[in-house]
């Protein structure tokens, strides 16, 4: 199995029904799919191991977490040394608060997506740790007013 042209209709139908649900039995999986399950935890290792299937986790509410504010933020950089870059890569990347961090093509340079308690939080945040970070030209914050699809 090298890439996505390579799942089938019941591989396809199994990475469905993981992603509704990691922690399904074998034994449920294979039902849902059509399957017996020596087979369907076979086609589950095949997707493993070939990198399609990369982990299990539990999906947190982030409110429930207390983390209950979450900001859209992008990031424009002065610098193009990639000393520079590293260093605001590894910083960003090691916040606690930033749950998802992209380098994007184009302006801006860069995506957060930050989860905080509330907006003192966040403003503390900002202030303490982006600003001050070597490269930074540009912080503009957007907080989430409604998600209305998300997928994981």
């Amino acid at each position: 199995m090298r890439n996505e042209r390579d799942l089938d209709r019941i591989d396809r139908a199994i990475l469905f029904h993981l992603q509704q649900d990691g922690r399904l039995t074998n034994v449920e999986l294979a039902r849902r799919v059509g399957l017996t399950p020596p087979p369907c935890l076979r086609r589950v290792k095949r997707l493993e191991e070939a990198g399609i299937i990369t982990g299990y986790r539990a999906r947190v509410d982030p409110a429930a977490a207390g983390l209950g504010l979450e900001v859209m933020v992008s990031i424009e950089v002065s610098v193009s040394d990639l000393k520079t870059l590293e260093g605001l890569e590894a910083a960003i990347g090691g916040y606690e608060e930033v749950v998802e961090f992209r380098r994007m093509f184009g302006t801006p340079d860069y995506y957060l997506r930050v989860l905080v308690a509330d907006y003192a939080a966040y403003e503390a945040f900002q202030f303490e740790k982006l600003i001050g970070i070597p490269g930074v030209a540009r912080v503009i914050s957007q907080p989430t007013m409604k998600k209305i699809k998300v997928r994981d």
